[in-house]
């Protein structure tokens, strides 16, 4: 197949680049720099030059390609809804019918589950997700009826020393000699591998499915106090408690994020595409693994 894919430079998209590669598909690569370029094109992909804002380069590079992988992501950036609106638009207007585009979302576009599993069938509310944005382009590539979209909700992703929240808690540790988590810590995390993450995409390129949306999960569910104690023991750090309060004045909007307990069902991947995780556990890859 000939695939599309953005945010290859960057840690799931680059993943999901080499995984396609090594399968045998023709990858092109958006690339906005010449370090992007250098990385893509290390992972045996084609370099496409430009960025999500670059509208008429991602529309030609769809139109050429049997499948789309849209991966890339910027949280921090405050225009990113903005920009991925455009950037959907574009790039499903480009492609042919019969295509596929296949759409990485979250886990956190689900409200806090307070403990309770949530599958895809819990009905999500822009307004009340603490991912609007996320939910918006989910909408915008299920409602393409020219192509076969998916959608796939990520849970916290880790493994190949990688992960926004893992870097940023270790990095912490090692600065500060604490690593926080809120209250008892007993709110439930879902989690999964790089690796095993790419493996999905593979398999739903492969089989195709209209309107399709997966959790991307493990079964394991880890409370976050275990996280900020294997992060700790990592880093020569304390796992610390913080009150709410605390929390809050110490980090901000962001502390909501550590404080919630959605895990995730996500047999419908099983029973749809024969996934099955198989990398090492969060917590042993943590303490002896790629975070080593």
């Amino acid at each position: 197949m000939q695939i599309f894919i953005t945010g290859a430079s960057g840690y799931v998209g680059g993943v999901v680049a080499e995984h396609l590669v090594e399968a045998g598909h023709d990858v092109a690569a958006l690339a906005r720099s010449d370090s992007a370029r250098e990385r893509v094109e290390a992972l045996g992909a084609k370099a496409v030059r430009g960025g999500l804002e670059d509208l008429q380069t991602l529309r030609t590079a769809a139109a050429g390609a049997d499948a789309v992988v849209h991966a890339a992501v910027d949280y921090a950036h405050p225009g990113m809804g903005e920009m991925e609106d455009g950037a959907l638009r574009a790039m499903l207007d480009g492609m042919h019918a019969g295509g596929t585009f296949v759409y990485t979302s979250t886990g956190l576009v689900y409200p806090d589950g307070e403990g309770v599993a949530v599958d895809e069938g819990r009905p999500l509310d822009p307004d009340e997700s603490p991912q609007p944005y996320k939910v918006l382009g989910e909408r915008r590539v299920l409602a393409a009826d020219h192509v076969a979209g998916a959608v796939i909700r990520a849970a916290l992703v880790y493994g190949r020393g990688g992960s926004g929240l893992l870097q940023g808690l270790i990095a912490g540790g090692r600065q500060s000699g604490t690593v926080p988590y809120i209250g008892d810590g007993a709110n439930e995390w879902s989690s999964v591998h790089v690796d095993d993450l790419a493996a999905l995409y593979l398999a739903i390129l492969e089989r195709p499915s209209p309107g399709t949306v997966v959790n991307a999960a493990t079964a394991e569910r880890t409370p976050f106090r275990r996280i900020a104690e294997a992060v700790a023991g990592l880093t020569g750090a304390r796992a610390v408690s913080l009150t709410a309060e605390q929390a809050v004045r110490a980090m901000g909007p962001f502390a909501a994020v550590l404080a919630r307990s959605a895990p995730m069902d996500s047999s419908r991947a099983g029973r749809l595409f024969g996934w099955k995780p198989t990398g090492p556990a969060l917590l042993e890859d943590l303490a002896g693994g790629s975070y080593r």
